[in-house]
């Protein structure tokens, strides 16, 4: 009669869970450090110095930098879809939605001292590329429900073209990470995109919506100061 070896089964379910740990360490760490100091500066030494390991250990998760990079990347993307569904399933107006979303990056890239996304561009142009195509996709599907939800409740005109509008946006907020035009330092970055979000508002926005909008750039200012 074969016999069934518990032992062996908890060896083996430990050993998955300590591999998964340490990825996500690895991992964690590592996007910390890419978003605080650059993807180019840190190197796979900083990181396995910052965590207490060897080197080879992160090699045994991640081939390469770019592909520690990648799955990084991927992961503060997760983390800021989930963080924007959260936000969306708020009782908030879809203007208090945008200034909360903001919010969210804000937070998230605080510590950045340039554009990760320019970094991305100009040093991984692969996981940038990977990184756009979602980000088209996340971000349509996010102001198109916005701007669905700020026409029904009166803030913003239900004569603007959707579509166009959604484009703008778009091409206001990337661009401001990507034009030479713009400074590549986070602190702008943030402003202008503050800037860029008021225009925008102010640009479809109702009577109404409009004083909704003075009302929380009044708050984000309070915050700031």
């Amino acid at each position: 009669m074969e016999t069934f070896n518990v032992s062996k089964v908890s060896c083996s379910i430990f050993a998955h869970e300590e591999i998964h740990c340490m990825r996500e360490k690895i991992l964690d760490t590592a996007g910390n450090m890419f978003l605080n100091f650059g993807f180019k500066s840190i190197t796979m030494d900083d990181i396995a110095n910052e965590i207490g390991i060897s080197k080879k250990t992160i090699y045994k998760y991640f081939q390469n930098k770019v592909e520690l990079v990648d799955a990084s990347t991927d992961v503060v993307q997760k983390t800021i879809d989930t963080a924007i569904n959260e936000i969306t399933l708020l009782e908030l107006n879809a203007i208090e939605e945008n200034f909360a979303i903001k919010k969210v990056f804000q937070n998230m890239f605080k510590k950045a001292k340039t554009s990760p996304m320019f970094q991305l561009k100009k040093y991984y142009p692969e996981t940038f590329s990977k990184l756009m195509e979602h980000e088209i996709c996340s971000f349509s599907e996010c102001v198109m429900n916005n701007l669905e939800n700020g026409i029904n409740e009166k803030l913003y005109r239900d004569n603007i073209d959707k579509e166009t509008t959604m484009k703008f946006y778009f091409l206001l907020i990337f661009g401001s990470h990507e034009n030479d035009t713009f400074s590549k330092k986070m602190d702008d970055i943030i402003k202008t995109e503050m800037q860029i979000l008021e225009y925008h508002t102010r640009a479809i926005a109702t009577m109404y919506g409009i004083s909704v909008l003075e009302q929380e750039l009044i708050n984000y200012r309070n915050k700031l100061s």
